[in-house]
């Protein structure tokens, strides 16, 4: 992905003050109403993507239905000792996505679960975006044999197959909390945001403005903060949205061979324990199909909404028509 400068918006009358002659008020006014201006005009054209809106609402009922669980579920309901219903019921009235073997209600556990994966996912994301960026922002910025070493250390991490690799930390690091977990994942994925931030980076300090604060005197923290990371954020926030989706997915996956927390209640530990008591056997459709939506409604939503982003932040994938 590549970005553009485009001239900045002009600056309204209430940013002007007049005192002799016509000068800005302040330098922090004007950078404000630009950025208020640029959000505006992301939010316009995010919101002529149809894709992109329909997954930022399917991702804005998730977290309101999680925020507000206390209000309509009970967590005591998922302690197995003091579960309200019955052994394997079908969805009814007072459960209306049936329970599991030892009677604790599916809707309970995920919608409690949401808040792990959420938690794990937006996390591991996070960590492994930040540390991608900085690995290629300094590749990029430094060279020489630091940046052949940052590049083949990526690139070891790139050809490993993912899944494999994030069975073998878990393994490696211990225990599978939900820290090692977050872990795992992390490391797993920020070689591909390095590979990204890096061309980007190469690409914006060739610019002229960056050939004329280097001439002004300005050390490497100036340039790489205050000109290359805020010409990045449209890539870093379209690589992170995207990097939740797998990262829920990998919870999943590894939740779902047993290298999951046993104490959390996360949707790929409810297709676990659904596994393990025996749920497809038994013809208990609704322990197996709603957490296996749930998080196949997540991972598109996320999905949906980086796609949009790359879309609106990205020239050449723009569309003004």
């Amino acid at each position: 992905m590549s970005t553009t400068e485009s001239p900045p918006p002009p600056v309204p009358a209430d940013v002007i003050k007049s005192s002799g002659s016509e000068r800005p008020q302040s330098a922090r006014a004007i950078v404000w109403f630009r950025r208020r201006a640029a959000f505006g005009a992301f939010c316009r054209s995010y919101a002529k993507h149809t894709s992109g809106v329909i997954g930022l609402v399917v991702l804005l009922a998730i977290i309101l239905a999680t925020v507000l669980a206390p209000l309509y579920t009970d967590r005591a309901d998922l302690n197995a000792a003091t579960a309200p219903g019955g052994r394997m019921e079908s969805p009814s009235g007072e459960f209306w996505l049936g329970t599991d073997r030892t009677g604790r209600p599916i809707l309970t556990m995920i919608v409690w679960g949401a808040r792990v994966s959420l938690q794990i996912g937006l996390t591991a994301a996070v960590i492994a975006v930040a540390f991608g960026t900085v690995v290629g922002m300094v590749a990029a910025h430094y060279g020489g044999w630091l940046s052949w070493l940052l590049m083949r250390v990526t690139d070891w991490f790139i050809v490993l197959p993912a899944f494999i690799l994030s069975i073998a930390l878990v393994v490696a690091l211990g225990s599978a909390s939900k820290w090692v977990i977050i872990t795992a994942i992390a490391l797993n994925s920020w070689a591909t945001t390095a590979r990204l931030v890096r061309a980007q980076t190469l690409s914006i300090e060739g610019r002229p403005y960056l050939e004329r604060t280097r001439a002004l005197g300005a050390g490497d923290w100036h340039q790489m903060t205050r000109h290359v990371l805020p010409n990045l954020m449209p890539l870093v926030l379209a690589s992170a949205t995207l990097r939740v989706s797998a990262a829920i997915l990998s919870e999943a996956s590894l939740a779902f061979i047993g290298l999951g927390d046993p104490r959390s209640f996360s949707w790929g530990i409810i297709l676990a324990r659904a596994q393990a008591e025996g749920a497809v056997s038994y013809g208990a459709w609704w322990y197996v199909l709603p957490p296996g939506l749930a998080i196949l409604a997540l991972v598109l939503s996320f999905t949906l909404i980086g796609r949009t982003m790359e879309s609106v932040l990205n020239p050449r994938l723009r569309d003004d028509r």
